[in-house]
């Protein structure tokens, strides 16, 4: 993280001095990039106006966390989902690395029918065995890559076949840097790249990405930014100079003191 940090910071600092976006140093512009809205684990009464809410608002996905109970509590969690953002908005689920690959494979071919982007994370992130079990009985495409340090770790998934699509996290992959080589090996093995928080950077990333697939949007950086990065339509674009980021002293020093 503290190489990817570094990394940043000098292509942050370059494109600045040039007043200029990061994303054009990379030869590419700012594009409207559609991204899911992203929630962690739900309860479908008491988050139903924040669902419901992400749909008025534009987004055309939505990603929830499961296993967090047995399979009964994920099929209707789905259920409840499913009938409050209708037929045509694309469901995520991510089941954060919490079962082993016999349980996934037994779950997914049960929430299969609700219809489903893609599953995330369904066993441990190390175990690229275990994903390419789970995704050779699975229906439902398989993602992971968050949790994948550097490139030389996403070599290993894709030798491993350990999923259908690719998950980037620009501070685990090595900064734009590794963000560069992994987007490479993306194309070459024709695996779909979507991006992992970090919503300000990875929207200067995904428009140069030749595979690139989905933006998760989570606001993570918001209460401490001047100008926080909304989503708009469903949609998010990158800014400049730089990676577009302008802190808020104030809010920084607020929250320090508290």
């Amino acid at each position: 993280m503290a190489v990817a940090g570094l990394d940043m910071a000098f292509w942050d600092a370059t494109a600045r001095t040039l007043n200029r976006p990061v994303v054009s140093l990379l030869g590419g512009a700012p594009m409207r990039l559609q991204a899911y809205d992203s929630y962690g684990m739900i309860d479908p009464k008491t988050d139903e106006k924040a669902i419901l809410h992400s749909v008025e608002s534009g987004f055309r996905a939505i990603k929830i966390k499961l296993g967090e109970g047995d399979l009964e509590k994920d099929l209707a969690t789905l259920a409840a989902v499913r009938a409050m953002i209708g037929p045509d908005i694309k469901l995520m689920v991510d089941y954060n690395q919490s079962l082993d690959p016999v349980e996934a494979s037994r779950r997914i071919a049960r929430i299969a029918e609700f219809d489903l982007c893609w599953v995330e994370e369904p066993v441990k992130a190390e175990d690229l065995h275990g994903h390419a079990q789970v995704r050779a009985a699975s229906s439902v495409p398989i993602q992971t890559g968050e949790n994948w340090w550097f490139p030389a770790d996403m070599a290993k998934a894709i030798a491993a076949g350990a999923c259908d699509y690719a998950m980037l996290d620009v501070i685990k992959i090595g900064g734009v840097t590794g963000w560069l080589s992994a987007m490479g090996q993306a194309e070459a093995a024709s695996l779909p790249v979507s991006s992992h928080v970090f919503v300000e950077a990875s929207a200067h990333l995904l428009p140069v990405t030749p595979t690139r697939h989905w933006l998760e949007y989570l606001d993570l950086a918001g209460a401490i930014l001047a100008e926080p990065c909304r989503a708009v339509d469903g949609t998010v674009t990158a800014r400049g100079p730089g990676f577009g980021i302008e802190w808020d002293e104030k809010a920084i020093a607020r929250l320090a003191g508290d």
